[in-house]
């Protein structure tokens, strides 16, 4: 109950304090491609329930829905502004709606895209699917897209075992350092 408080507050909060910014995003990507500024991904949120996770779209409408990684040259995908982006991260700005809506925390494993069988499956076996996805993670600090599954999953097992208040406020701390470094991203 208290971190859906903390959640709660936070993401109200930083959508206040990013209102302008999130305006602005949302008018780049329009001005800069065709299609809908926000792109609704389907998701794996708790206990493998489906749910719709929005993004600004820095990818190009015709994109298969699928992780990026499987696309044989993602970056032919990439909207004008997609790159920088998915490199700062501002991608992620509209699923505070997400965690507004209690889909979603600001700390735990990163959802699944709803066809990522094996990342699935792993979760389930070792009880990851029990916690809420977050919008970052200890996996997420750990290794980001340069991860390999099994071992995403080892971290997702770890933060489970672990959680707490002061878990999440060092993740929390620790993502912002590693957004402004760009640490970790691929694409």
């Amino acid at each position: 109950m208290i971190k859906r408080i903390f959640d709660l507050c936070l993401s109200c909060f930083a959508a206040l304090f990013l209102l302008i910014p999130f305006l602005l995003i949302w008018l780049l990507v329009k001005v800069t491609s065709t299609g809908p500024a926000l792109y609704w991904s389907d998701r794996v949120g708790r206990h493998n329930v489906i749910f719709k996770m929005p993004k600004f779209r820095s990818m190009r409408v015709d994109t298969p829905a699928v992780a990026t990684h499987l696309l044989n040259n993602p970056q032919q995908f990439l909207t004008p502004i997609g790159s920088f982006l998915r490199k700062s991260s501002l991608d992620e700005l509209p699923q505070l709606l997400s965690i507004i809506r209690g889909d979603m925390s600001f700390v735990g494993p990163r959802p699944a895209l709803f066809n990522q069988d094996d990342l699935i499956a792993l979760r389930t076996k070792y009880g990851v699917d029990a916690l809420m996805p977050g919008l970052t993670g200890w996996a997420q600090i750990n290794g980001r897209d340069e991860l390999p599954i099994p071992d995403k999953v080892n971290l997702d097992v770890a933060y489970m075992q672990h959680q707490s208040f002061w878990f999440d406020l060092k993740i929390i701390v620790l993502t912002f350092v590693k957004v402004l470094r760009r640490d970790g991203v691929q694409h």
